[in-house]
């Protein structure tokens, strides 16, 4: 090997190091950021958010909203309830913010209550 080509090695060597540790911060922000909601709820309730404003444009104009879109918007609406019933980590989030002082809301009330056993 020529001194030519383990030069064009080394570089690769560089880059291929350089983009690994570039994609190793991006990964660690997408979790970060996934870490109290995901990119799947993200996405839905961009998607219904969507859905929403076909209702409004159709209501501003004084149309009245074709019986397809409202379908979807009551799919939406129960879907966002399974998804929220869904999440892993959602009595945690709950019970941590719980424990904080200045929450507008009470979220201690939302919290699971323990099953009751029966003797």
């Amino acid at each position: 090997m020529n001194e030519e080509d383990s030069a064009h090695l080394k570089n690769m060597a560089r880059d291929m190091q350089s983009i690994k540790s570039m994609l190793a911060e991006v990964i660690t922000y997408m979790k970060d950021a996934e870490s109290e909601v995901s990119e799947k709820m993200r996405r839905f309730i961009m998607y219904a958010h969507d859905v929403h404003d076909m209702q409004y444009m159709y209501e501003s104009r004084g149309i009245p909203v074709p019986p397809h879109v409202m379908r979807e918007i009551e799919r939406c609406d129960d879907r966002y309830r399974h998804l929220l019933e869904d999440i892993d980590n959602f009595e945690k989030i709950r019970t941590e913010m719980s424990k904080r002082s200045g929450n507008r809301w009470d979220w201690s009330r939302q919290l699971a209550k323990p099953k009751e056993t029966t003797s």
